[in-house]
């Protein structure tokens, strides 16, 4: 058995009762520790729990009360768990789910019924992929940003920003594909006792969106709410 698997806590939200063993019962066979939610409610206080967050989070989307997505949503919006690995397991499968799955922060998406090596699998290669991903780096076709050495390019040619417009273009990248309020941006960039006039951020929006050129549109304005990272497509 693995050194790197041993003592694994791994959470399962999941309330049917005969998946929910079955899939405790494999991950202690591969060497994991497991630890079960059979609601919404539950499971957020668990991935919650600073003194045993789990590794990694198995998420069925059809629970009772708090659902899935929405546990998933509120995990995102969790500075403490916001990067908890998440393999979203269910029995809808149509494309549209999985997108919507993905777009909100899940890692990786299983349909039931599943073949319980495949999700040892991806287990395992989900937990590697967070673990080597140490060095804070966003690329894409156009857009390359080092948020370590806090480097900025696109297309190629060096972008320079402010310590504010960096700033903020890196809690979008770290929150990319989920919305960030206007008060979250703020109260992250310019600290909770800010009291300044929030356009103050759009100023700054429109300025990052300005140097970055033609990856711009990386930023999306989300009317109403705030912005969000969307890359370069």
């Amino acid at each position: 058995m693995p050194n790197d698997v041993m003592h694994q806590r791994i959470l399962v939200v999941e309330d049917d009762a005969d998946i929910a063993e079955s899939l405790e019962y494999n991950l202690q066979r591969a060497g994991f520790l497991p630890v079960v939610a059979e609601s919404g409610e539950k499971g957020l206080h668990l991935a919650l729990d600073k003194r045993n967050r789990p590794k990694l989070i198995i998420l069925d989307l059809m629970l009772p009360g708090m659902s899935g997505m929405e546990l998933c949503r509120r995990i995102r919006r969790e500075p403490t768990a916001a990067e908890t690995p998440i393999i979203m397991l269910t029995a809808k499968s149509a494309e549209a789910d999985r997108i919507a799955g993905l777009n909100i922060g899940a890692d990786d998406y299983i349909v039931k019924p599943f073949s319980v090596k495949e999700l040892i699998a991806r287990v395992n290669a989900v937990l590697r992929r967070s673990e080597k991903d140490t060095s804070r780096v966003y690329c894409d076709k156009k857009l390359a940003v080092d948020l370590d050495a806090f480097r900025v390019e696109c297309g190629g040619t060096p972008v320079k920003l402010t310590r504010k417009e960096f700033s903020l273009l890196e809690h979008l990248i770290n929150n990319i594909g989920r919305v960030a309020t206007r008060q979250q941006l703020i109260d992250s960039i310019w600290g909770y006792t800010y009291m300044g006039d929030s356009r103050t951020l759009d100023v700054h929006i429109r300025r990052l969106r300005q140097k970055l050129g033609d990856c711009g549109s990386a930023v999306e304005t989300v009317i109403g709410t705030g912005y969000k990272f969307v890359g370069c497509k």
